[in-house]
């Protein structure tokens, strides 16, 4: 047992190294191809990705990454492709600014309320895919995808003058009623910026998923039905429940993903409120494998990236470039981890056949 342990860890340490110097090849190709000198570039990186500012810039965006990874991770463990966290979270972190902008109550109430809203609004918008796949079989891609326009469409109605929206001719923009100061979130003040304090509530998210999914019932039906349906039915899972209930606590994850924006910078919903989170979130469950540990890995990876492509934008480089790295890396993740697995898997039958053989052998010499 201790040696198959230690050839599992080996195998799950293999992947992700393939991964990476699989994608420094071949972004040292691209970069020789387009006359550009790779190692200057990786140095460049590295080196405005590691200043004070910039980290905090990259556990910044992390956050809101790490969020997204885990609302994608949760569909993802049952073969779910919840393609609609983009529309979830936009469309929660709206109303929850307008609902946090029309009041004026303590914040230690009004917070929790803002988050509960956002929750609520995501888990719904998302049950609404569920519901559609285990009543008509629709598919949920198609649907999440649909409910993305759709969200956009909702938002774009009521962020308007004279509705929820309220305009700043100053600035030309139209915005939610401002949070008030005392219910905007604590920071971690450093040297060089703020970290968003809802990082701590990222943490405490990815301690449950990990918890949920590892330690509950819930968590074992949810990779049971992943596994196999059939197989699920059989040992008395419902599976169309699972289906709902996988939506509903994806899209509750997917509307915490705008909070650190609005509870820790902007605190409204304006025209320029981020969007595209939630298909960096899908990159992200890809890279960290729906594994929470492994999706901070990639968000953090993922943020750092965002962050190179300003220094190399400074140093002539085509910003573009960061593009191409983070496609090849997805790309060259997905690869690695299945030569990886098919590599295990062969090695594994190895080992049952020559241990059958083995008492195959010792069977005919007891025999004779």
């Amino acid at each position: 047992m201790k040696k198959f342990d230690k050839e599992r860890a080996l195998l799950a340490i293999a992947a992700p190294v393939l991964a990476v110097i699989g994608a420094l090849i071949v972004t040292a190709l691209v970069l020789l191809a387009t006359g550009k000198e790779p190692f200057t570039a990786f140095h460049v990186m590295i080196n405005y990705g590691d200043k004070t500012d910039s980290q905090v810039y990259i556990l910044n965006k992390a956050t809101t990454y790490y969020l997204a990874g885990l609302a994608v991770a949760v569909g993802f463990r049952m073969n779910l492709f919840n393609i609609g966290v983009d529309g979830q979270y936009r469309l929660a972190a709206f109303f929850a600014a307008a609902v946090g902008g029309a009041m004026s109550i303590p914040g230690i109430i009004q917070v929790p309320l803002i988050i509960l809203t956002a929750m609520v609004v995501g888990a719904v918008w998302a049950a609404i895919a569920g519901v559609l796949k285990v009543t008509r079989g629709v598919s949920e891609v198609i649907s999440t995808i649909m409910l993305n326009s759709i969200a956009g469409i909702v938002i774009g109605y009521f962020l308007q003058d004279g509705r929820l929206g309220v305009l700043d001719k100053n600035a030309n923009m139209v915005s939610t009623k401002p949070i008030p100061s005392g219910s905007h979130l604590f920071n971690f003040s450093t040297g060089g910026g703020a970290v968003d304090g809802f990082i701590v509530l990222a943490v405490v998210a990815g301690v449950l998923y990990w918890f949920g999914l590892n330690r509950t019932r819930f968590g074992f039906d949810l990779r049971a039905v992943g596994r196999s349906q059939s197989a699920a039915e059989a040992s008395g899972v419902s599976v169309k429940r699972m289906v709902i209930t996988s939506m509903l606590i994806s899209g509750a994850l997917a509307g915490l993903v705008g909070m650190p924006t609005l509870l820790n910078e902007s605190y409204d919903y304006g025209t320029d409120f981020p969007v595209g989170i939630g298909f960096t979130g899908i990159a992200v469950a890809l890279l960290g494998r729906n594994n929470p540990v492994g999706i901070a890995v990639g968000a953090v990876l993922w943020a750092f990236l965002d962050r190179a492509a300003n220094g190399l934008e400074f140093e002539g480089y085509d910003q573009e470039l960061v593009g191409v790295i983070q496609g090849v890396i997805v790309l060259a993740v997905v690869i690695a981890y299945e030569l990886v697995r098919r590599y295990g898997l062969t090695r594994q039958q190895r080992q049952v056949g020559a241990e059958l053989a083995a008492a195959a052998a010792h069977k005919q010499e007891v025999t004779a």
